[in-house]
């Protein structure tokens, strides 16, 4: 069996089965024989109906999602309502992209060996799909990775991180009563990483969805059977560039929001400030004033800003780093004590070394660092200069700087005026380099998991 809690205070929620290695290979049969099966296949209609059905049944769960998620990972309620609202729109976002999803036609007569011909292309399911979760965003993740498959005819298998598999769970549940047949929607509860993998690189497996850490998401990587597609979502230490002109009293906010939405946990949190040094100081006057102003406290709670980290090794973590920032010459600005098992208070450090782990690895914790610069290039080189890339942003009001900034920086997505954690669910959304492979985002998962088959017809 394994034991939930809750992120904040380690108080068990509920005790669930966990799969075997049995468990595993029954679903992946399931999820192969029922995709072999191709007088099965659900009709597009009957797939957005399901997708409806299941939209509406979220509506009516919404409150009880919502406090789910506070409860499992630590989401301050209202973000964890937030949350719900994206998924439950993500699931109609899913359906109403089948009208979209289409083929093409192939010019034929182009040349005498082509005449006479007409070809065009039709979009199939890829195949069976491995989905391996994160459990920052328990629900709205699930749905990036399930609705998709569902909309598009690929039967699926979850597996939720084991600290929030009870959004899935509900969420999975609720699929079914929407009117899913079992084996296109299974989930796989397991704590053990070696059936993690042996899901993820199984030959009857066309496509890995994978959010999660970069060490663990390469090696998987590495080890697909030949053919398996993936997309892999995993984080970086996201730059903000804050210029002169920026209006701070429009910068303090997107900042703090960027850098402290759920506790720093977040694949594209802000973490590498970069201001000018003209207006440096009274930017982290600001800046700490409103940081020391978050309620750091029960996530359950409806005025809590911040919430815990989802393991107290994690919050270990993060109050050793701090600590090696400030040896290394870092100044602790505000913040950094220690207020529990797993919540620290938000963090702003100065200028920390250029090698200190702040500087160079995601910290995925409520800590900010702010560095001085004079020159807009220097201050791009040293945003660029990790090997991780993914969403960054510019605060300037002169659009000069603004636009310079985002050509020049190594990111797959530049916000102007707006916080690296920026997101809708039908963008595209992408590491570069470490920081992933493929694009996520509902529209562009739903293409990566389906596939062209090109008709070609000769006419007599």
């Amino acid at each position: 069996m394994l034991t939930v809690v809750q992120a904040f205070d380690r108080a068990p929620i509920a005790e669930i089965e966990i799969d075997d290695a049995a468990a595993l290979e029954r679903k992946l049969q399931a999820a192969d024989k029922i995709f072999r099966d191709r007088d099965g296949w659900l009709k597009p209609h009957r797939r957005i109906a399901i997708l409806r059905r299941l939209a509406e049944l979220m509506e009516g769960r919404r409150d009880h999602l919502a406090m789910q998620i506070a409860r499992e990972g630590g989401k301050p309620l209202p973000d964890a309502i937030v949350e719900t609202n994206r998924a439950i729109d993500g699931v109609h976002n899913a359906a109403d992209e089948l009208r979209n999803l289409a083929g093409r036609e192939i010019p034929m007569g182009l040349s005498t060996a082509a005449e006479s011909r007409w070809a065009f292309t039709t979009k199939e399911p890829i195949g069976v799909v491995a989905a391996i979760s994160a459990f920052n965003h328990p629900l709205n993740l699930i749905v990036h990775q399930v609705a998709p498959a569902i909309a598009v005819g690929c039967p699926v298998i979850v597996k939720p991180a084991s600290t929030t598999p009870l959004s899935c769970l509900d969420f999975v549940a609720l699929v079914r009563e929407a009117g899913l047949p079992e084996p296109w929607c299974q989930t796989f509860v397991t704590e053990d990483n070696a059936l993690a993998e042996r899901l993820a690189t199984d030959a009857r497996v066309a496509f890995l969805s994978f959010i999660g850490s970069a060490r663990v998401g390469w090696s998987l990587h590495a080890k697909l059977a030949p053919g398996t597609r993936s997309a892999l979502e995993h984080g970086g230490a996201a730059p903000a560039i804050v210029d002169r002109t920026a209006d701070l009293g429009k910068v303090i906010e997107p900042i703090v929001k960027g850098g402290y939405y759920h506790a720093g946990q977040v694949c594209v949190s802000t973490q590498r400030i970069y201001v000018h040094a003209d207006i440096a100081d009274d930017f982290t006057h600001d800046l700490v004033a409103r940081v020391e102003t978050l309620r750091t406290a029960d996530p359950a709670l409806p005025d809590t800003e911040v919430g815990p980290l989802i393991l107290p090794r994690e919050a270990d973590r993060v109050a050793q780093w701090i600590r090696e920032a400030v040896e290394g010459g870092a100044t602790l600005a505000t913040g950094g004590k220690r207020l529990s098992e797993t919540t620290l208070e938000p963090a702003v450090l100065l200028d920390p070394a250029a090698d200190a782990k702040l500087s160079t690895l995601e910290v995925f914790g409520p800590v900010v660092a702010v560095y001085r610069y004079a020159d807009l290039d220097e201050a791009i080189r040293q945003a660029n200069a990790l090997p991780t890339a993914f969403q960054a942003s510019v605060f300037a009001q002169d659009i000069n700087v603004a636009l310079r900034a985002a050509n020049r920086l190594d990111a797959s997505a530049v916000m102007i005026n707006d916080p690296t954690a920026f997101r809708t669910d039908w963008m595209p959304f992408a590491g570069r380099r470490e920081s992933g492979y493929g694009t996520g985002g509902i529209p562009y998962t739903m293409r990566d998991m389906t596939q062209e088959k090109m008709i070609l017809m000769r006419r007599s």
